[in-house]
């Protein structure tokens, strides 16, 4: 595992792999957390965000970068109590993430909403798909460094 975690890294990573045509939205995260945050984790983490893009299996429910999110959140806090001992520390994490998204986004999570009237992955779609991609991989980076007393850099200046 990594001291320090750059943000502006990490957002990076994720937006260019799935701009690239490497991977989608949720794979572009996994990949993005474990080349910047860490490398020892199974490469085949990575294919376990396969059915998530396009709101799940292209089904527009849930936006596939908030469920890369939360299994990243899981492979790093799963099972852990939370603070108050009413739930997994991966369910805290995932309810802060989501409520990051949903107060940037129209209140909501939901695919079908953000991309309505656009083509799928192309032009208008395909751009606002890597800028949630990146968001959610930013804001994943951060919990995850937070809660692991990771050194955190924002535009190359570190942060406690």
């Amino acid at each position: 595992m990594k001291k320090e975690v750059s943000i502006k890294q990490v957002q990076y990573d994720a937006e260019e792999v799935f701009r690239i045509g490497g991977f989608y939205c949720s794979e572009a995260i996994m990949s993005a957390i474990r080349k910047n945050i860490d490398p020892s984790m199974p490469e085949a983490l990575i294919a376990t965000a396969s059915g998530f893009p396009v709101g799940v299996g292209r089904s527009k429910c849930m936006c596939g970068a908030i469920s890369g999110a939360v299994i990243a959140l899981g492979y790093f806090f799963g099972n852990e109590k939370s603070a108050d001992g009413t739930g997994s520390k991966s369910m805290e994490l995932a309810h802060e993430l989501q409520d990051s998204f949903r107060k940037n986004h129209q209140g909501t999570l939901c695919c079908h909403i953000h991309t309505k009237g656009m083509d799928l992955l192309s032009g208008e779609h395909k751009k606002q798909c890597v800028a949630f991609t990146g968001e959610m991989a930013a804001k994943t980076a951060e919990l995850i460094a937070r809660e692991l007393n990771l050194k955190l850099i924002y535009n190359d200046v570190e942060v406690r």
